[in-house]
């Protein structure tokens, strides 16, 4: 049975690093991108913006750009040597449109590089674990409003980036759903997307011995039942070693999804930590994938066994 492995970590950022900011989902709003580009820079970095990253798809208007031209920016940028990072611009939806248009064995030839992104994006996190073998940063995005506008969001980002020793222990405001403690690598994202990708070539059949991170936004509670439902059946979740779940904004009320989360998550026998403070919320933490951690859900701590970045 396949376990959850430690990723290769990229290397950390220095000032100056030159960082690519790509749209590989939807469109891209102009002022929110500048916005993101000056706290980029603001940081010492180099920011470049793909070629078609303000595009509109001709047809689609959920969709920055064509499927062509998205993969083709996302692949140009993880290609150039000159490029020691790539950010996401936002979420959205699109990611499954482009992700058989790129060729996986030069995005692996061209090295380890970091990547940052999340909710749609988890459809990347996991191909680039299971085609590259790379830790990635499940973090805000150059031009998602949780990002410009949340100081939080952005430190914690910038030192995860520049100074990943510096936030090896992940503090949660939340609480125990199952108390306990367990030790895995870490994986997840967006659970709607993690429902979705089931099946498809760059998904991971199992979370055996994972630390499995869920969030989500704008969905039901009775939609949240189906993914998570989804999950249990395929065996996903078979093996998994804890759960941490972010945040659920613009979902259900809380008390009926803390119902829903013990129904369908408690009867795994393993730590279940509450509202861990990633995904879509004012200041969301910024989580690797891929490294080795330990989950304490009474303490309402991540601490993860090596820096994110090497």
């Amino acid at each position: 049975m396949n376990r959850v492995e430690p990723l290769r970590r990229p290397p950390r950022l220095a000032p100056g690093a030159r960082v690519a900011v790509v749209a590989p989902s939807g469109p891209v709003p102009q002022d929110r991108l500048q916005a993101g580009l000056d706290v980029l820079r603001g940081w010492g970095l180099d920011p470049v913006v793909a070629p078609h990253v303000l595009d509109r798809h001709h047809r689609f208007d959920y969709l920055a750009g064509t499927d062509a031209d998205r993969a083709a920016d996302l692949q140009a940028a993880w290609c150039d040597p000159a490029v020691d990072a790539v950010i996401c611009a936002r979420g959205g939806y699109g990611v499954q449109r482009m992700t058989e248009l790129l060729d996986w064995t030069a995005m692996r030839a061209a090295g380890p590089k970091v990547f940052v992104g999340f909710s749609d994006i988890t459809a990347l996190h996991e191909a680039f674990a299971t085609r590259l073998g790379l830790v990635t940063l499940h973090g805000p995005m150059a031009a998602g409003l949780d990002f410009v506008k949340s100081t939080r969001a952005q430190d914690h980002l910038r030192a995860t980036l520049f100074a990943p020793e510096t936030v090896r222990v992940l503090t949660s405001g939340g609480t125990a759903l199952v108390p306990g403690r367990a030790r895995g690598v870490t994986l997840g994202g967006c659970l709607a997307l993690l429902a979705a990708e089931l099946g498809t070539p760059h998904a991971r059949t199992s979370a055996r011995g994972g630390l499995l991170c869920l969030e989500d936004v704008g969905e039901e509670t009775y939609r949240l039942d189906r993914y998570l439902t989804q999950l249990l059946r395929a065996g996903l979740l078979d093996g998994v070693a804890g759960v941490l779940l972010g945040s659920w904004t613009d979902c259900g009320p809380p008390d009926e999804l803390r119902a829903l989360f013990t129904d369908r998550l408690g009867g795994l026998g393993v730590p279940v930590a509450d509202a861990f403070g990633f995904g879509h919320c004012d200041g969301a933490m910024t989580v690797p994938f891929g490294v080795p951690a330990e989950l304490d859900t009474e303490a309402g701590t991540l601490t993860l066994e090596e820096p994110a970045l090497g």
